[in-house]
Parts: structure tokens; sequence; C-alpha cells
């Protein structure tokens, strides 16, 4: 090739390779600021979440070690705000229910849980 034809080809590849990496985010490929988000809406849903089932934002924290606890706590604080304004009742959550067949034994498969 010569060199004119490497300078008519070299914005064409620049504008190739440009176009290319534009597309990382339809890849799948995260990103930090992607990564960060993720991690603020799901804490957020965690706190809303609990709040909601009428436990404490310590009571949340203590049951989602790994959320981060500012977005525990910012959900936890918008959805009460929300139900204050709503007039809208906490939903306590319930104790899990065990459970007994028709003989009023645990089937086999409840015990091998409750083992482990």
């Amino acid at each position: 090739m010569t060199k004119r034809a490497i300078h008519r080809l070299t914005p064409a590849m620049l504008l190739a390779a440009v176009l290319g990496l534009s597309a990382c985010d339809q890849l799948g490929i995260a990103t930090p600021a992607v990564e960060a988000a993720k991690r603020e809406a799901e804490g957020k849903a965690i706190g809303g979440g609990c709040r909601h089932a009428a436990r404490s934002v310590e009571t949340c924290y203590e049951l989602n070690k790994r959320a981060d606890k500012a977005a525990v706590f910012a959900g936890w604080r918008e959805m009460n705000d929300y139900m204050r304004e709503n007039n809208i009742e906490p939903m306590p959550a319930t104790a899990p229910v065990a459970m007994v067949d028709e003989e009023g034994a645990e089937p086999a498969a409840a015990k091998t849980k409750a083992k482990q």
C-alpha cells in the first residue's frame, strides 16, 4: 500500500474503532459506574422492603450485611416518607411455617432442610 492509501484508510479505521468501542454497554461489559448504580438501586430496594415489612433499619443492616448501608438507609427513609404521606400500614414479616403432612409429621424434605 502506498502512503496515500494508508492516509485514506486511517480515518475510516479510527471511526470504526470508536463506533465499535461505543457499543460496550450493549455487549454487557460492566463499568464501575454501572456497578455502583446497581449496588445503590439494590440497597434502596432492600431498605424500602425492610421499612414496608416493619423492620428497623438496624435489623435491615444485620440481615443484609453485604448491602451498602447508605443506600439501605436512603431506601428505608424514602419508603418511610412515602408510607407516612399515603397512610400505608406496615406489613410485618411472618415467621416461616413448618410444613406438616396429613399424619402430623414433617416431610423428609423439611427435615433435611432443618438439619442443615
